[in-house]
């Protein structure tokens, strides 16, 4: 398996602290099951600025400690970069940074503010042939209040990340029950543990795996936890279903707080 969204490079987020949690949780993912980590730290102005050049350099460190613990581990890295008018600006000046600088780039929202500009954002970058990856819209009250909007945001190119911990309810029964229904309906690519600190979402990947499996199938599994990652690694060009519309019973839509 490949993890998508992870926060373990140390000390540039709110992430690892430092590198004994940043070598726990590398460990931790083996054990978990993944062979792959996709490195995403936050770029948000004024909160977390570590630039691509930065990140490389701790990529590079993390790397080393892999290899000589021995681990069967591969990292690459990226960004979970928050959406802004000035992300191509910021891709030019090597601020962020696409996944493994490819063409496609994981993008967080504000967790419980609809931004105004999400979708001339999206126009811009697409513009620029790079692929928006929705970070966990799950998460966001917006999309749980309006689940459209990321229907909506798929039909217009973007692609979404899920994250693993969703599904077992570890942010909230709202982000479980939209997690479910996303997955169900062809709108889930790739699935992240947005991991952040040790003994946490990693301890639950076994279980999250058999939740989503039990919805999916092991096949569909596979697809968005190893073959769609590594064509996002390799940057090439990949098959997606089309996504359907989604449909809540009544005590669904109470509890999202979805408007009839």
């Amino acid at each position: 398996m490949i993890d998508f969204h992870s926060h373990i490079i140390p000390q540039v987020d709110d992430g690892s602290k430092n590198l004994k949690q940043t070598d726990e949780l590398i460990n931790e993912a083996v054990n978990a099951g993944f062979d792959k980590i996709i490195l995403t730290p936050h770029y948000i102005k004024t909160y977390y600025e570590s630039d691509t050049e930065q990140n490389e350099l701790w990529a590079e460190g993390i790397r080393k400690i892999i290899e000589k613990e021995n681990l069967n581990l591969e990292v690459y890295l990226g960004n979970e970069s928050y959406l802004s008018d000035d992300i191509l600006e910021l891709l030019a000046e090597k601020k962020i940074t696409t996944i493994n600088s490819s063409k496609y780039l994981l993008m967080e929202m504000p967790l419980n503010t609809k931004p105004i500009n999400m979708f001339s954002v999206v126009y811009k970058l697409k513009e620029k042939e790079i692929v928006p990856i929705i970070a966990h819209p799950e998460r966001y009250s917006f999309i749980q209040q309006d689940p459209f909007i990321i229907y909506q945001l798929i039909k217009n190119g973007c692609l979404a990340q899920s994250n693993f911990g969703s599904f077992v309810g570890y942010y909230g029964k709202n982000a479980q029950t939209l997690a479910q229904k996303l997955i169900e309906n062809n709108m889930v690519h790739f699935l992240g543990s947005d991991v952040h600190r040790p003994n946490t979402v990693y301890m639950q990947i076994k279980e999250a795996k058999k939740k989503i499996i039990s919805i999916i199938g092991e096949k569909k599994f596979n697809k968005i936890t190893t073959e769609n990652p590594d064509h996002v690694i390799n940057n090439e060009d990949f098959e997606v279903e089309s996504p359907e519309q989604l449909k809540f019973n009544f005590i669904e839509k109470r509890k999202l707080g979805i408007k009839e």
